[in-house]
């Protein structure tokens, strides 16, 4: 079991080459344990000695067990240490960073001397985890740390800013605090009837209920775009061999990211790419040819193709406007017709075989003319494409989106407890009956920002951290 009374360690940057490397140490011991490693560039400014939120210069010296001096002690590297001393600090314990060369065999060197020295490595995610324990952030809080450490998009990033500075959690805490104060009030009337008057009570608890139905509701309805800001649009490119659907690819992403040729069926295994167009975060997929072959590998390819398809949050179909229908298109229509689809009749440069009143007839989606050569009709596809997904516009606002299932889920069942209360109230029955499903809402709320939930819980979260965060 972790001890969260040990001091901890860790390469906070990752172990890649680079400029510079972090070492970041946390814990009671920290200051000690790094002074030991420490010698600084000029005298007093031992570690130490320094007051929080000052750096100094100096050398990591591994000790040999000797007095220290330059001469007979091997100098790792040469150093910035900043020291931040409790509780103003990311974890609210003392916490020193090094700030060493960015080398994979220094940073391994500087952090085994630290462990040497009565420091412990620190499991993925134990920095946030100690933030939490420690009071200084909530639940939410930390997941947005770990959601802004991979965030992918404009989008996300600033949802998950805007979850850590405490959006969520004020918002919770709101509703928290409506729910609790109700409870009290209910509580203290059954114990105390002559000083707490329930008559009329039930109808301003309905209203008020009512507000906090359609506010929940509400946050649960972002959960779609949070997820969407959050993971991207899973997005699949279809389309008959040589109907352009790489070039649409190369143009979406800006470089030449799949081969295209004039021969058909180039394309034999699908091509991921995470891509943000306008701050529209997609994982898109590049995919094989779909028509009939008795080519074994291109076989496969197609296979893969339509098991992509299935798949799909949405699905570029791609025809080729200067040849004909033919029964590779009608097949690719069949399967797709349940799916969210975008339409894109590709080479409006050349003249048009086909109509737009063929293609409606047998799949009615919304159609865009592009052109992958000349690069046109791509500003329309992406606003096409935010007015199927987004609920409104993508510029950002002061919206709270929902970007965890985890908060969803607890959002769905603290909503199902209020109906309840309201229900009670509908059907005139006691007031007591109200605490009891009031008190789940309360609890399911709180499990949100970490509030009674289960220790496996918060170390599963945590667990999906990076090492170092």
């Amino acid at each position: 079991m972790i001890n969260i009374s040990d001091t901890i360690a860790a390469v906070a940057t990752g172990m890649n080459q680079g400029g510079i490397g972090i070492i970041r140490v946390s814990g009671k011991q920290a200051i000690e344990i790094a002074d030991s490693i420490f010698i600084p560039n000029k005298k007093g400014k031992e570690i130490r000695n320094l007051s929080s939120y000052t750096a100094a210069y100096g050398n990591i010296i591994e000790n040999t067990g000797l007095e220290k001096n330059n001469n007979i002690e091997k100098v790792i590297d040469e150093v910035i240490v900043l020291v931040m001393r409790a509780p103003s600090t990311y974890t609210k314990e003392d916490v020193v960073e090094i700030n060493c060369h960015g080398g994979t065999q220094v940073m391994k060197q500087i952090l085994h001397l630290l462990l040497r020295n009565g420091a412990r490595l620190a499991e993925p995610g134990e920095f946030t985890k100690r933030a939490f324990l420690n009071g200084r952030i909530d639940l939410s809080q930390a997941e947005s740390v770990m959601d802004l450490v991979s965030a992918k998009s404009d989008l996300a990033v600033k949802t998950a800013l805007s979850q850590l500075k405490g959006s969520l959690k004020e918002k919770i805490e709101n509703l928290r605090g409506k729910l609790i104060h109700n409870i009290a009030y209910i509580e203290s009337a059954l114990d105390d009837p002559e000083h707490y008057d329930l008559d009329g009570f039930s109808d301003t608890l309905d209203e008020l209920l009512m507000e906090m139905e359609k506010e929940i509701s509400h946050l649960i309805q972002t959960a779609e775009d949070g997820k969407i800001m959050k993971e991207g649009i899973h997005t699949v490119i279809l389309g008959k061999p040589n109907a352009g659907k790489s070039s649409i690819l190369n143009v979406m992403i800006g470089k030449e990211r799949a081969i295209v040729t004039d021969i058909a069926g180039t394309t034999r295994d699908t091509l991921e790419e995470f891509i943000s167009i306008h701050g529209i975060p997609l994982n898109i997929v590049d995919t094989a040819g779909i028509r009939n072959t008795d080519d074994v590998v291109e076989k496969i390819g197609v296979d893969k193709s339509i098991e992509a398809m299935e798949e799909a949050d949405l699905i570029l179909f791609i025809i080729d406007a200067s040849v004909t229908l033919d029964e590779n298109d009608f097949q690719i229509m069949d399967k797709i017709q349940d799916k969210q689809v975008i339409i894109l009749r590709n080479k409006s440069d050349l003249d048009y075989v086909v109509k737009k009143e063929e293609i409606l007839s047998r799949l009615d989606k919304p159609i865009i003319d592009i052109s992958a050569k000349e690069q046109t009709g791509f500003e329309d596809f992406y606003k096409l494409l935010n007015d199927m997904f987004f609920h409104g516009s993508l510029s950002y606002n002061d919206e709270v989106y929902i970007t965890n299932m985890r908060h969803k889920e607890a959002l769905e069942e603290s909503l199902r407890s209020i109906q309840l209360v309201r229900k009670s109230i509908a059907d005139d029955m006691p007031e007591d009956f109200y605490s009891i499903d009031m008190m789940a809402a309360y609890e399911r709320l709180g499990y949100i920002i970490g509030e009674a939930v289960e220790d496996d819980l918060v170390d599963t979260i945590f667990r999906e951290f990076c090492m170092g965060k």
